[in-house]
């Protein structure tokens, strides 16, 4: 039986599904206006693995994901310029060439990563009829009002609105009086928009409908509420996101979504931790800021990073370092060197065979404890059952790891002159000729390579 952190409850909770087999899964998507980094690869990843292991243990998933090019605002709290707005005068591209090249690099990210791609992509900028009719009936039925700036969201109406996050309403007001500096239309402070009006600091904003309050965009929250509904239903099963979707996106989606239809929402919510860069928030201002194209400039694998993300637990915050992953791809590839490649298969299995596979199936539905599971892959790995048992065995598992276990860990060759002054480097330091060990790092940087040193030894990558 499957078991899952359910968001709402805030406990672990046997996984139901509303009509099994059948499962609906809604995963927050990308706001398109800037490249996808590590960060995203580990919530998608993340996303990757409960759908995987969702349809091991034989449901059928009908995977649904947003891409959002329009209607974001810098802040969630309805503060600040358009994200899509902001990419475009960053790049000097029209905002609907920002929205399809960072469509494209996120989804040739989450490739490389081997995240499958969902059943239904659905962009925003498609489905402003179902945001418009969704707003209208919220309108009809009195929890959204109009004003000059917006129509808003009156989140008074909805007495439920902080049981995802966990606070009482008056403290969000309370809350959201010290945060919220614009929308002075607001009956409350908390009040989100639905729809923003192409009038006062938004009237140039390029991307525009009509509808029944004037020419304007959709907000940000509206827009996931009516794609996950039209393709999804009323109520679904599983909605995912960051857990920065906690305090804001996700109780709106909510408050909307139940608010229209009378019906709850989402019978589980699955939040996912932040990854951290050597210890830091990543940050294009602290250059810790790394996609996954810098992965592969480093040398290394793309799905060694995917390795690397199973070494925590989704809910719990993971650090990234280049050491960690460089740890990571080598572990890589050692567990692909126990797949000897041979596709047949024993006559029969043992007792062993049939324990490892249930161990295995056992962590994954312990609320998708990858930890443990890729520890029973390595149990596997090292054991003394036939060898093409084992092949079959670890293939089988890669079903859900997505590590491409069948092939062999490729490593771009760092040449031997770079290795050559990298030695004599370290030779230099070890005689503590530390001004010389520098001058030698500047040449070995001149020749296009960078050199860190770490606990185990110098780590040479292509600059």
């Amino acid at each position: 039986m499957l078991k899952l952190y359910n968001s709402l409850s805030k406990k672990v909770e046997e996984f139901v599904p509303i009509n099994p087999p059948n499962v609906g899964l809604y995963t927050c998507g990308m706001t398109v206006y800037d490249y996808a980094h590590i960060g995203h690869g580990r919530k998608y990843v993340g996303d990757d693995i409960l759908r995987r292991v969702l349809t091991r243990f034989g449901y059928k998933v009908k995977h649904v994901q947003n891409v959002t090019d329009v209607g974001h605002l810098v802040s969630d709290a309805d503060e600040g310029e358009d994200k899509l707005e902001k990419g475009a005068a960053k790049t000097g591209k029209t905002v609907w060439e920002v929205a399809e090249f960072f469509t494209k690099h996120f989804y040739d990210s989450m490739d490389k990563l081997d995240v499958l791609r969902p059943d239904i992509i659905c962009k925003a900028t498609d489905n402003i009829k179902e945001q418009v009719a969704l707003v209208s009936k919220l309108v009809k039925k009195g929890f959204a009002y109009d004003t000059p700036e917006a129509v808003y969201f009156d989140i008074s109406k909805f007495p439920n609105y902080g049981k995802l996050f966990g606070q009482k309403l008056e403290e969000k007001k309370t809350a959201a009086r010290e945060e919220v500096k614009t929308g002075e239309f607001k009956k409350n402070p908390a009040d989100f928009a639905l729809w923003f009006k192409r009038t006062g600091r938004f009237a140039d904003h390029t991307m525009h409908w009509e509808s029944p309050w004037g020419d304007g965009f959709p907000g940000w929250h509206i827009e996931c509420s009516a794609m996950s509904m039209k393709y999804l239903g009323d109520t679904f099963d599983i909605h995912t996101g960051g857990i920065d979707h906690i305090p804001v996106h996700h109780p709106n989606e909510i408050a909307q979504s139940e608010g229209a239809t009378g019906k709850p929402f989402v019978k589980y919510w699955v939040h996912h931790a932040f990854l951290t860069v050597d210890g830091k928030k990543m940050s294009k201002s602290l250059g810790n800021f790394h996609t996954i194209e810098d992965v592969e400039k480093k040398g290394f694998d793309p799905l060694a990073l995917r390795y690397f993300y199973f070494t925590a637990h989704y809910r719990s915050s993971q650090n990234f370092t280049w050491e960690a992953l460089g740890a990571a791809q080598k572990a890589l590839g050692e567990l692909r060197g126990h797949v000897d490649g041979r596709a047949a298969l024993s006559q029969e299995k043992l007792e062993k065979v049939d324990a490892y596979q249930k161990k295995f199936d056992e962590a994954l539905a312990n609320d998708l404890n990858m930890p443990q599971a890729l520890a029973v892959v390595w149990e596997v790995a090292k054991s003394n059952i036939p060898s093409q048992d084992k092949h079959d065995l670890l293939l089988d598992f890669d079903e859900v790891l997505g590590l491409d276990l069948s092939r062999k860990t490729q490593v771009k060759k760092i040449p031997d002159e770079i290795m050559k002054l990298v030695q004599k480097r370290e030779d230099l330091r070890k005689e503590n000729k530390f001004n010389e060990a520098d001058d030698m790092r500047k040449i070995i940087e001149g020749k296009g390579y960078r050199v860190e040193d770490t606990e185990e030894g110098p780590l040479t990558s292509k600059l």
